[in-house]
């Protein structure tokens, strides 16, 4: 559920309380003492990019919060130069890796303009990382045994009556098959029967038809992206992950501007992971090609022109520091707040953080 303006006002005034209890407080702290721990023993080192930046990742699905930076001399009224609040560290990380860093990562806040219901807050943990010379393969299996790791200290922490609960989902998630790993294309073809990376977006409309979902009336008859999503997010996603975690993988091009391109030519070198139709993260084969990066810039600028959203600079940093020469990577973006609030065997995020953004 995501909340509305007016759902919002509905909310008591001046309620000061935090949402979770001190407890659960308690064992947030020792869930990300963990995470730093494992990514220590890993050979990372930790980094601290900045929030607040004249770089911003341009994505035609993400809204960023904008600020004005007005010096001192300025009067307020005269406007200033815009900076962004961070979606993700992601192009300033990439700086690091462009100027020698080889393997680090970064655990602090991020902010998405628009979001906020049971599992999303505007200003939300972030745990994202990359590595030299890995590939996606690489990538999931650590980030496989992190979650493994988080799940089964959460589930130790837990209240007795929380046990039989916490127990089986930390079955589930050191199912001794590993994770599941599979492809976008056959989620779709063993939900619909469908194969959806070559159907006309007759077929799209009609596989929506067919299993009685309606779109949200803004979704264009010709809007072959958003009507993926909406297929997914209808049919697929609320079955990945069930009987043990899945890495939803392979990806259309289309929607993975920053990651490698598959062989086949439709697909990118992009993955998601789930646990109980919940998506934790967001992993990458990293791009690493200016010219093409620029290219999917402006593609994805068009698209937010197009939705009538808030251009966004199409010049960056980091596509200088590309110009010098970025090496192979790859990188991941895990929500840790959703990571804490299944490891703790809680519905929703307001259960494991102190102020979500109603009472913030």
């Amino acid at each position: 559920m995501k909340w509305t303006r007016s759902m919002l006002q509905s909310r008591p005034p001046g309620n000061y309380l935090p949402t979770t209890s001190i407890a659960v407080l308690k064992q947030r702290a020792q869930l990300i003492a963990a995470i730093r721990e494992y990514f220590d023993g890993a050979g990372y080192f930790e980094v601290e990019t900045p929030l607040l930046s004249a770089d911003i990742v341009v994505d035609a699905w993400l809204e960023p919060f904008v600020a004005p930076w007005i010096p001192l001399s300025t009067h307020w009224q005269q406007g200033g130069e815009l900076r962004y609040l961070q979606t993700s560290p992601e192009f300033a990380m990439k700086r690091l890796l462009a100027a020698g860093a080889d393997s680090i990562y970064q655990l602090g806040k991020a902010f998405r303009n628009g979001e906020f219901g049971q599992r999303h807050n505007p200003e939300f943990t972030m745990l994202e990382w990359y590595r030299r010379g890995d590939d996606l393969a690489a990538l999931m299996s650590f980030t496989e045994s992190l979650v493994q790791r988080v799940i089964s200290l959460g589930a130790k922490q837990c209240d007795p009556d929380q046990i039989s609960t916490s127990r089986s989902l930390t079955d589930r998630v050191l199912h001794p098959d590993g994770f599941e790993r599979l492809s976008y294309h056959d989620a779709f073809l063993r939900q619909t029967g469908c194969s959806v990376l070559t159907c006309s977006m007759t077929e799209l409309r009609s596989i929506a038809g067919r299993y009685q979902v309606v779109p949200p009336p803004s979704l264009a008859d010709d809007d072959r992206d958003g009507w993926l999503n909406f297929l997914l997010a209808e049919l697929i996603e609320p079955h990945l992950g069930r009987e043990r975690p899945t890495f939803l993988m392979n990806y259309p091009a289309s929607q993975a501007a920053l990651a490698r391109l598959s062989s086949d030519g439709l697909t990118a070198e992009r993955f998601e992971l789930y646990i109980d139709g919940i998506e934790l993260c967001n992993g990458y084969d990293e791009l690493t090609d200016a010219a093409a990066l620029r290219s999917r810039i402006r593609e994805q600028a068009a698209l937010r022109s197009d939705g009538g959203l808030r251009p966004l600079p199409a010049v960056s940093r980091l596509l200088t520091a590309m110009d010098a020469g970025l090496p192979s990577c790859s990188g991941n973006a895990l929500g840790v707040d959703r990571l804490i609030m299944l490891a703790l065997d809680k519905d929703k995020l307001a259960d494991v953080i102190p102020f979500p953004f109603d009472i913030a």
